[in-house]
């Protein structure tokens, strides 16, 4: 893995633009620290030859408080500097995050299909998480460093061209080195992040479906594949590990090197009469300043190396485009639309069709009841219709405007969805009615429930719409779930309501409470309802019936209810519930 350095550099100037004032301030503590460490080591080698020369008292303590003084100055730059770079590494880190998450966001569902949603959290927080040493400190310590060393390097020219060139050349060689370890690990932690992006997504996967391991008698054999994984994650981290060492040990080997040559080019030139044992003194501490700054430099190798892993994923995450393209036409809906599907076909494997040349019109205001087997296409056709998916052949229209034209906010804006699968967040009971749109004010959530017929349930809520709920729902039932998911679409008033089995979860007394509601939610709105009961489907004022992703059957309810030789005659002999299972 060879991460150009552009690369790095438009990360780095993307997200630290917005910060340049704080950045700017950073640097001019960074330029500071400097300054106060190149003065530093020329106090000590002049207090060192007053006191050897018998200097004035005066002189002595006048040096020794200069270089106290200076030496706080430098914490207090320290500080300064350590809180500054945290704080633009953070906020350079989160927005990096959002920007993933709206991203991740706007993908559509084949990608999300082959994500497990630890392996996003993974790439969206851990990845990130390790470029915040990156955003904070790297350019400022990497520049300041090089600083530091130019400098040194200027005030030894100046105390004897030898000893500046020997320790120059010490320099480049020690940066030639730094350059050909600067990508030895990269891919390494790349494969690590990866292995940890596995092993999230398998315990992400199987928290979720504990129930059904632990009924089934699997716990042995999902804790064999988290070892296996756990394993694979160590293997690769250790590897990583390893091969950043090579350049911790570079860095000791330069630190020994430096000193080493500083004290012997000193020492030469002190026994020759031209350094004073101040000046030596001094070397010797300049030689430890190249050597820190060496390491230093190392540590952001090792810390570029991580970060080049993390880019690397965050990149070809960055790069995967949406195959749901949003259309440029806005979408205004008077009122309830007319649907039609235009031979419409779908797959969501090549090959493998799932829907095939399905053709629809239902009029506006207008109740159709999508009937078929498990596997026969009902599902997928409401998918399509809220731009989840889009068709391999054919067209949808809204009041006769293709979907495919018009923005995705204003076709979902329009469109409500109730399925049997409710997802609830862990939240208020306002903020799960309203996802978290503080507009919506409690007076429209009340009136949603007496609506609804939900005012005694409101009322049995400990803490009204303050009540907290757990993640997913717990500590409410099937059918209580499903309340709220009415109420959303009543708080949302779409145009048209798509019905996916939406009652097939509630229990007799909770179908009856809701019964109500459902006709006025349907009253002057498109209604599309997947139906296993009975009594849903007899809203329905058309039917459509799908065997294998293609209509079988499709006219009035009522006509098609008379007919003996229909489908849904027989169906309605015999029970939907018997025969659609």
């Amino acid at each position: 893995m060879n991460i150009p350095i552009r690369q790095y550099w438009n990360l780095l100037v993307n997200y630290l633009r917005a910060q340049r004032g704080r950045v700017f301030l950073l640097g001019l503590l960074l330029l500071s620290t400097i300054g106060l460490q190149l003065v530093s080591p020329q106090l000590v080698g002049e207090f060192v030859d007053e006191a050897q020369t018998g200097g004035a008292m005066n002189t002595l303590l006048t040096l020794a408080l200069l270089y106290i003084g200076i030496a706080l100055v430098q914490q207090v730059a320290a500080i300064g500097t350590a809180y500054l770079s945290e704080n633009v590494g953070w906020t350079a880190t989160n927005a990096l995050r959002a920007d993933l998450a709206r991203h991740s966001l706007r993908l559509d569902m084949s990608f999300h299909n082959t994500h497990t949603p630890g392996e996003m959290i993974e790439r969206i927080d851990g990845d990130v998480t390790m470029l915040a040493t990156f955003f904070s400190q790297f350019v400022l310590v990497v520049l300041s460093n090089l600083l530091l060393i130019v400098g040194v390097l200027v005030l030894l020219f100046g105390e004897d061209w030898r000893l500046g060139m020997a320790m120059t050349l010490f320099v480049v060689a020690a940066l030639a080195l730094l350059h050909r370890t600067r990508n030895l690990a990269a891919p390494h932690w790349a494969a690590g992040r990866e292995a940890s992006a596995d092993l999230s997504g398998f315990v992400e996967e199987r928290f979720a479906g504990i129930d059904d391991i632990r009924s089934n008698g699997a716990t042995a054999y999902k804790m064999n594949l988290l070892h296996a994984l756990s394993r694979k994650l160590l293997l690769r981290y250790r590897k990583a590990w390893l091969m950043g060492e090579v350049g911790t040990v570079s860095a000791q080997l330069m630190f020994g090197l430096a000193l080493a040559v500083g004290l012997g080019v000193g020492a030469y030139l002190f026994y020759r009469g031209v350094f004073t044992t101040g000046t030596v003194l001094m070397v010797s501490i300049y030689a430890g300043y190249i050597a820190r700054p060496l390491g230093r430099l190392t540590e952001q190798v090792q810390e570029l190396q991580k970060a080049g892993g993390s880019i690397e994923r965050l990149r070809e995450l960055q790069e995967v485009q949406s195959a749901i393209v949003d259309g440029p036409a806005p979408l205004v809906l008077s009122g309830a639309p007319s649907v039609e599907f235009e031979g419409v076909s779908f797959e969501y494997n090549a090959g493998e069709p799932v829907l095939e040349e399905v053709s629809i019109r239902l009029e506006r205001g207008k109740v159709l009841g999508l009937l078929g087997r498990t596997g026969s296409g009902k599902t997928t056709t409401t998918r399509l219709l809220f731009r989840l998916y889009d068709p391999t052949a054919g067209i949808i229209r809204l009041d006769g405007t293709d979907i495919r034209t018009v923005r995705l906010a204003d076709l979902r804006r329009q469109i409500g969805v109730v399925t049997q699968d409710v997802q609830l967040f862990r939240a208020t009971v306002r903020d799960n009615l309203t996802f978290f749109d503080p507009t919506i004010r409690d007076e429209r959530i009340l009136e949603a429930f007496a609506a609804l017929g939900l005012s005694a349930w409101y009322e049995s809520l400990p803490q009204g719409l303050d009540t907290s709920l757990a993640a997913g729902g717990g500590g409410l039932s099937a059918g209580e779930a499903q309340l709220l998911a009415f109420t959303r679409i009543f708080l949302k008033d779409p145009h048209l309501v798509i019905m996916d089995e939406a009652s097939s979860r509630l229990d007799p007394a909770t179908e009856n409470l809701i019964e109500r509601a459902v006709d006025r939610l349907l009253a002057g709105r498109t209604a599309i309802i997947i139906a296993h009961r009975l009594g849903t489907v007899q809203r329905a004022d058309e039917i459509v019936i799908l065997d294998s992703g293609r209509i079988v059957e499709h006219g009035p309810r009522e006509q098609l209810a008379a007919d003996p030789t229909a489908r849904f005659y027989h169906l309605l002999r015999v029970g939907l519930e018997e025969v659609l299972a």
